[in-house]
């Protein structure tokens, strides 16, 4: 077979094949899951389109990240369902291929969009007075484009060395989508090259949105210091309170999976991680973000008393 024939090949997703009975009980729980997080993300990105108030630049930056949970979570979860719910299902490497391909995007989205809303915060803590004169219509535009060009360029490198392998050993996938360590198991050419190239791509993703961040915290964890009163401090931090604990919880995660030296192995534990990071973690961002946020809640209220009123008594 040909280096890079992958035309033409049906994979078949299994998920656990040796736990049936674990699979009828993960659908339903996955299930209710990804209606959580359809639910709780796009009504963030409709309440902050709904309320004057929330017309700030650091609502857009949510408001996009909303809507990239939203989009990653359905480009998995669906798949993932169906494989749950009749012990496999069969895909081809075309559309293997562009499920690996958008998963990639939305994921590299993600982190460049974390770090751009870090730089807000930077902005917004460090330099308060010139905080909507730097942060205008275009510059935010510009940052949310510049992350999903940067993601482009890197899902393009990454599909492009995951299906230029063969895959002659077996077309079944002991996995719920098309990601990489599954696919690496089935390949029957040499994958050292490739692996490197992605592993240094995916490297060079987190390490350096990893130290932007750091480095826009650094600078908030210094001025926030400055500040005398306690309840000044208090407010100030809250408002990057949430933000840190979604940069911990997604990069933690994506390090775990993708930073390893073997990535064609420990499939069972990439399955547990994965779960995590494509269903726990876009449900939990609209909590996270949410529940302690004032200006959130207040909005709520508004737009709530307002329906109340358009449907009357």
């Amino acid at each position: 077979m040909a280096e890079n024939s992958t035309e033409g090949i049906e994979f078949l997703l299994t998920g656990f094949p040796e736990r049936p009975e674990l699979q009828r009980i993960l659908f339903w729980v996955f299930l209710v899951f990804y209606l959580l997080t359809l639910g709780g993300n796009l009504g963030i990105v409709g309440l902050i389109q709904a309320d004057a108030h929330l017309q700030t630049p650091m609502y857009f930056f949510l408001s996009h990240l909303s809507l990239l949970d939203s989009c990653y979570s359905s480009v998995v979860v669906p798949q993932m369902l169906v494989a749950l719910r009749f012990d496999g299902a069969s895909v081809t490497s075309g559309r293997c291929a562009a499920q690996f391909f958008l998963f990639t995007l939305c994921v590299s989205t993600e982190c460049f969009l974390l770090t751009v809303m870090a730089y807000d915060r930077y902005v917004a803590v460090c330099h308060p007075l010139l905080y909507v004169a730097i942060m205008t219509s275009r510059v935010r535009w510009g940052l949310v484009s510049g992350a999903y060009m940067g993601a482009l360029v890197i899902s393009v490198i990454r599909t492009g060395c995951a299906f230029s392998l063969s895959f002659c050993k077996s077309h079944h996938l002991d996995f719920f989508f098309c990601d990489l360590p599954p696919l690496l198991k089935l390949s029957c050419t040499e994958t050292k090259a490739r692996e490197l190239v992605m592993f240094v791509v995916s490297l060079s993703v987190i390490t350096t949105s990893v130290m932007v961040i750091l480095v826009s915290y650094l600078f908030i964890i210094k001025a926030i210091l400055r500040i005398h009163l306690a309840g000044g401090r208090a407010k100030t931090f809250s408002t990057c309170g949430s933000h840190v604990t979604a940069v911990a919880l997604f990069f933690g995660t994506l390090a775990s999976i993708y930073l390893k030296d073997d990535m064609g192995h420990a499939l069972e534990l990439g399955k547990v991680v994965s779960v995590f990071y494509t269903m726990v973690i876009p449900m939990l961002n609209p909590m996270i973000y949410s529940l302690r946020n004032k200006e959130v809640k207040e909005a709520l209220k508004r737009v709530l008393h307002r329906t109340k009123i358009v449907q009357g008594p």
